[in-house]
């Protein structure tokens, strides 16, 4: 029987709880940001973001995020997603033991 929208919700709320009362969530961001940084993701994001702040005539942090997140997604390469959807999978394994 697939799970409801709500079902989703709590049973990810409990999976991140589990994660960051055991440390795994700071592991496996440690390892994303330490990749994004390896592959050269942070600074072409940050140059990116730059250029679209020196085009905007009211600066807003909600409305450029608006505009680089789509980009800034898109850019993560597959062997970086992989890696961490892997990291979470095993997570996800280990608490459903």
């Amino acid at each position: 029987m697939p799970l409801n929208k709500e079902d989703m919700s709590s049973l990810y709320a409990e999976l991140l709880n589990r994660l960051v009362e055991s440390g795994e969530w700071d592991r496996i961001k440690a390892v994303l940001e330490a990749k994004l940084n390896e592959t050269g993701w942070k600074d072409q994001v940050k140059d990116q973001a730059k250029e679209q702040a020196r085009q905007m005539e009211d600066l807003s942090f909600q409305v450029l995020l608006d505009k680089i997140k789509p980009t800034a997604e898109g850019m993560v390469t597959p062997a970086v997603k992989r890696e961490v959807v892997a990291m979470l999978r095993q997570q996800v394994d280990r608490q459903c033991e």
